[in-house]
């Protein structure tokens, strides 16, 4: 713009030296251009912009006048620069100081006009700069006015739809409401559709009923069903059947044969009605009775009376149960590589024992024995694991013990079944962690204290939790063997702590430990008492 500028007043003027303007103009508007958040230095940057172009804008026009032109022309090659200062203000949603900037403009144009003499007295405050100051500020202000409409507009619009993050806490919020409503406290689907089946059972006859859902593929499962034997639905919603048209017309089906492949013929009634929640099918229910026509019109409204609601429960479930999936799918993940590289890899071992027993046991009777014994042994560390790694399982952090004591106990057990003298150094306050960072925490304390007692071949292991949110330092220290590369990526449970710290926007630290040993700590946040010493320290320094 400032280019622009130039050249415009270059052409209006044919002197070089009004070129000054123009370096003035991009002194005053440096400060908004490094730094147009700050206050005051922005506002202020923007305010000497204006107070410029309004001079500029009447010694341009009465320079332009002297040369023979209009002195309209003159202060029309300057003003364009108006649409910096409150452009700015527009995208910065300042609308206020966009207008206060047009009021400042409109002054300083009207008296640099009214003060400045051309032709020894003329003055240029003539209605043609008049008119070509006030066109450009009509501009600017429409602009403005334009920019705010906008925002009001796109404001209005995001109150009427809730943001990614608003929206989500709400959905979660209502969930838990729900959960709490509904029978048995529970988002489970089949509990849903069990309870919904009970009510149906109270307004209509039904020897057999069940509840079905999609399960992907063209299939249906079963997620409740009731009556005096189990039944083999249909299932595949590609076949000619009741089901599927229920399925597809989201309407209600009647039918004077069984939905079920195992029935033994004789006079059947069938209802079809599908759980429709908006415009999408969840379901179905399914309703059978051993006699002709057992559904006739007002029977199905009070059905439909009982399922419509119900399809927003079971919506609700069906989507609770797959976030809870996705939620503990991690876990499951980090569960199933554990035992494939743990406990079956060592099962694996204790049955190549037993094929070379069994080779040996007419030839060598005695050491056939050893090493069965051996295998017992074998057979009895195995069972220990799996009992320390379901505990470890179970551990959680109870809502009234806190972080450091679920971290104690879980050092005790393990350290015990390891032969190890644990040493615990816990500094806990009354304020808590968030849930989910204290699961974190638990999580990389179980990891750090479980490859001690695996891998370190260690004596003793010191296990140091301090917790003062929002700081919090867990420290697991052996004396083994130590680890030749603490590097996180070369080792798979060290990766998963690391992943565990990034995800609590935690450090993670290993270090070798003197004289032996390795060290694992985790460290959230800055502790306040070391930034109380060191400030401490820093005024001493001072004094």
């Amino acid at each position: 713009m400032l280019a622009l500028v130039a050249v415009l007043t270059l052409y209006a003027t044919h002197d070089p030296g009004q070129l000054w303007w123009i370096a003035l103009l991009a002194v005053a508007g440096l400060p908004a251009l490094l730094a147009p958040e700050h206050r005051p230095v922005g506002p202020l940057s923007r305010v000497a912009e204006v107070l410029v172009l309004g001079l500029a804008a009447s010694q341009v026009a009465a320079v332009a006048t002297v040369g023979g032109d209009v002195g309209g022309l003159g202060a029309s090659a300057v003003l364009p620069y108006l649409a910096v200062p409150v452009t700015v203000t527009a995208l910065r949603r300042r609308f206020r100081e966009g207008v206060a900037l047009l009021a400042v403009a409109a002054a300083t144009l009207l008296v640099a006009g009214a003060l400045t003499d051309v032709d020894g007295g003329r003055q240029i405050g003539e209605l043609g700069y008049l008119v070509i100051c006030a066109q450009w500020l009509i501009l600017a202000g429409l602009g403005l006015a334009a920019a705010s409409g906008l925002h009001r507009v796109m404001q209005v619009r995001n109150e009427g739809k809730p943001q990614p993050y608003a929206e989500a806490t709400r959905l979660l919020t209502q969930l838990r409401t729900v959960a709490r409503q509904l029978p048995g406290a529970t988002l489970d689907p089949g509990g849903i559709s069990e309870h919904l089946l009970e009510e149906l059972r109270a307004v209509a006859r039904a020897d057999r009923a069940a509840v079905l859902s999609a399960s992907g593929g063209g299939r249906l499962v079963v997620l409740a069903q009731v009556g005096v034997e189990r039944v083999d639905w249909e299932t595949t919603l590609d076949a000619d059947s009741a089901i599927a048209d229920a399925w597809a017309s989201q309407q209600p089906h009647t039918a004077a044969r069984s939905q079920a492949r195992s029935h033994r013929g004789g006079d059947v009634s069938a209802l079809i009605v599908p759980l429709v929640a908006g415009v999408r099918t969840v379901g179905l229910v399914v309703l059978e009775a051993d006699a002709a026509q057992a559904y006739p019109p007002g029977v199905v409204s009070r059905v439909t009376g009982l399922t419509r609601p119900a399809a927003l429960r079971l919506e609700a479930a069906l989507l609770f149960d797959e976030v809870r999936s996705l939620a503990t799918n991690e876990e499951r993940q980090r569960l199933a590589r554990e035992i494939h590289d743990g406990v079956a890899q060592e099962l694996v071992m204790v049955g190549y024992g037993i094929d070379n027993a069994l080779a040996y046991v007419d030839e060598d009777p005695q050491e056939t024995a050893e090493a069965l014994r051996t295998l017992r042994g074998e057979v009895t560390r195995v069972i220990t694991e799996l009992r320390l790694s379901l505990f470890e399982l179970r551990s959680e952090v109870d809502r009234h013990g806190g972080l450091a004591a679920a971290i104690a106990e879980y050092a005790r057990t393990v350290g015990a079944s390891g032969g190890l003298r644990v040493h615990l150094s816990l500094d806990e306050s009354t304020a808590r962690l968030p849930a989910a960072t204290e699961a974190e925490l638990l999580r990389i304390a179980q990891e750090a204290v479980t490859n001690a007692r695996k891998h370190a071949g260690a004596a003793n292991l010191w296990v140091t939790c301090e917790v003062d949110p929002p700081y919090a330092q867990i420290e697991v220290s052996d004396d083994g063997q130590g680890i030749a590369d603490q590097r996180s990526d070369g080792h798979y449970g060290l990766a998963i702590m690391a992943e565990r710290a990034e995800r609590i926007r935690g450090r993670l630290e290993i270090r070798p430990r003197q004289p032996s040993g390795t060290t694992v700590a985790v460290v959230l946040g800055s502790s306040p008492r070391r930034d109380n010493v060191r400030g401490s320290v820093a005024a001493a320094e001072g004094e």
